[in-house]
């Protein structure tokens, strides 16, 4: 060490710790040359690499390398654990303080706080088994829907007549063998023909469904029925210790999924009420329609209570479910031929044109996330911006299969059949993109990949194709 060269002159004792720690120093940071020794956040150990205090500065051969990458590697998954033990931590205060308090309380109050605590964990275990579990979640639901026999929404089909009972009349035993004469056969043909249209049944009319609602209507039932309505549970709205859940990596991609579809359910009734539920602009709105956009509309995270403003209030998921009947019920009263559904040029390419505006929209989001924020793992709302994506895909997957259906002579006469099968192919490869934990890394990055990026990349892939159908039909 350099202190050694000059520990035979005279220098004080508070010199001789000074040059100590300046040549300790030195060999510390002497660049390259010391790599594997530098004190860094990742901790990396010097008897790993065989350097030790004292040592002179030497290059590093290939396997002190592979000893330092390795230490690289063990210090990130160290820090991982310290970072966990400390939001143990972080949660292990609060509860302890709260255990102490416990202690002190008498035998009635102990009892009632143990209710308390044990109807609270009940309630998290609920919430946490609410949004890890997605019931009848499948990309492929459009498959379930008969498709190829269907006719345009509203178009009259023939209903087969129930065979009807001819009333027994009193007749010969035995019939002449002769004909009648002309004139008694054509007055007894002249006397049976009310009597033989009475007695046949008249069919009652029936018209085509819309798949377009029918699929909308089962949408809002998967969200609100087959699953818990998410975003206006109690504890998702208490949040993490007063944190939201959406700024956190746990239990908010399922909500954000849930919103992602109600966003494409709300866009469809709205464009159902405005142009296609209804003959050109000058009709009557459809009263079933207007009140299934109206209750869609509602706020996505109201609870039986609330602040603003206070008291009680209706829940969310009561004014989807009103959407639901309200949508059937539209479905029930156009198969009766007594509702409009107005399936024409125009009209889809209004329809195409909002849904694509709305894709649009969210790529620009993902784009600007992927763009600004590279935090890779760790980057807590790249799940919530994925998923809600993810949700606009699997519902427009299932309504654009729909539109397919109802607007079949409108595709068929522009000989755009395979351009929207195309479309249809593009979305349902998106859904296949399904990671365990959504990462937005540098588009570059080795380690991170970027999910955001890549799921934007789909969208305009199916925003291409949009446009590229609303061109064709405006020709």
């Amino acid at each position: 060490m350099l202190s050694a060269h000059i520990r035979g002159t005279q220098m004080s004792e508070s010199d001789h710790w000074v040059v100590e720690k300046m040549s300790t120093l030195y060999l510390r940071t002497s660049g390259f040359f010391r790599l594997g020794c530098l004190r860094t956040g990742l901790a990396m150990h010097r008897s790993a690499c065989g350097c030790r205090r004292g040592a002179k500065p030497r290059f590093m051969g290939q396997k002190e390398g592979y000893f330092t990458v390795w230490n690289a590697v063990k210090g990130v998954f160290s820090f991982l654990g310290r970072f966990i033990a400390a939001l143990a931590r972080l949660i292990a205060i609060p509860l302890g303080g709260l255990w102490r308090l416990f202690l002190r309380l008498g035998i009635l109050w102990k009892v009632v706080s143990a209710v308390l605590v044990i109807g609270l964990g009940g309630l998290y275990l609920y919430f946490i088994w609410q949004t890890q579990a997605w019931t009848n979640f499948d990309p492929d639901y459009p498959a379930k829907y008969s498709y190829q026999n269907a006719t345009t929404p509203g178009e009259e089909v023939k209903a087969e007549a129930a065979p009807a009972e001819v009333p027994s009349t009193a007749a010969p035993a035995e019939q002449p063998a002769t004909a009648p004469s002309t004139g008694q056969n054509s007055d007894a043909a002249t006397a049976n023909q009310p009597v033989q249209a009475a007695q046949l049944p008249s069919s009652a009319r029936k018209c085509s469904r819309s798949a377009i609602a029918e699929v909308a209507a089962d949408l809002t039932d998967f969200n609100v029925n087959q699953n818990a309505w998410i975003s206006s549970m109690l504890l998702y709205k208490l949040g993490f210790f007063g944190l939201d859940w959406d700024r956190t990596p746990f239990l908010d991609n399922k909500a954000s999924f849930q919103r992602g579809i109600n966003a494409a359910v709300r866009r469809t009734a709205i464009e159902l009420v405005d142009n296609i539920g209804r003959l050109r602009g000058t009709s009557q709105i459809d009263g079933d329609l207007q009140k299934a956009r109206g209750n869609l509309q509602f706020a996505e995270d109201s609870w039986y209570f609330g602040l603003s403003p206070f008291g009680p209030k209706t829940p969310t998921p009561s004014y989807y479910r009103s959407a639901i009947k309200d949508l059937r019920a539209f479905n029930g009263r156009l198969e009766n031929c007594q509702a409009t559904f107005d399936a024409r040029a125009d009209n889809l390419i209004q329809f195409v044109d909002r849904i694509a505006s709305d894709l649009g929209s969210t790529s620009a989001i993902l784009k600007d996330r992927a763009e600004n924020y590279h935090a890779g793992w760790f980057d807590t709302r790249a799940d919530d911006r994925f998923w809600f994506a993810y949700g606009q895909l699997y519902a427009y997957y299932g309504l654009l299969r729909a539109a397919h259906s109802d607007f079949r002579g409108v595709l068929a006469e522009k000989h755009l059949d395979g351009v929207w099968d195309e479309m249809e192919k593009q979305m349902r490869a998106a859904l296949d993109m399904q990671p365990f934990i959504v990462s937005n890394g540098s588009p570059d990055a080795w380690f991170t990949p970027s999910h955001l990026t890549t799921m934007g990349f789909y969208i305009l892939r199916v925003r291409s194709n949009l446009v590229d159908v609303k061109q064709v039909l405006e020709r």
